[in-house]
């Protein structure tokens, strides 16, 4: 099992390994609050990266709440409040 804590890192990752990371794409900055849209991430390519973390970290994510999480810093809230209800 991974951390307990998923880091900005970690969820670079996980995105990368669901969807790739396009030409157009640079997760290398500071992304904590740009949409997945503009960095380039569908619904598909989210419900993908949420389903992986579920695995990774044991942890169940709300299906209505992982949509609203638009942003990278929205989904880490939403993975770190998990693992730490399961901790």
């Amino acid at each position: 099992m991974a951390e307990p804590n998923m880091t900005l890192d970690d969820l670079r990752a996980t995105l990368v390994a669901c969807a790739g990371e396009g030409d157009t794409v640079d997760l290398s900055g500071d992304i904590l609050d740009v949409s997945f849209e503009e960095l380039g991430y569908d619904s598909l390519a989210l419900m993908e990266s949420a389903a992986r973390i579920e695995r990774a970290y044991g942890i169940t994510l709300p299906e209505e709440s992982t949509a609203e999480a638009d942003t990278p810093r929205a989904l880490l809230a939403l993975v770190n409040g998990a693992t730490a209800t399961t901790a």
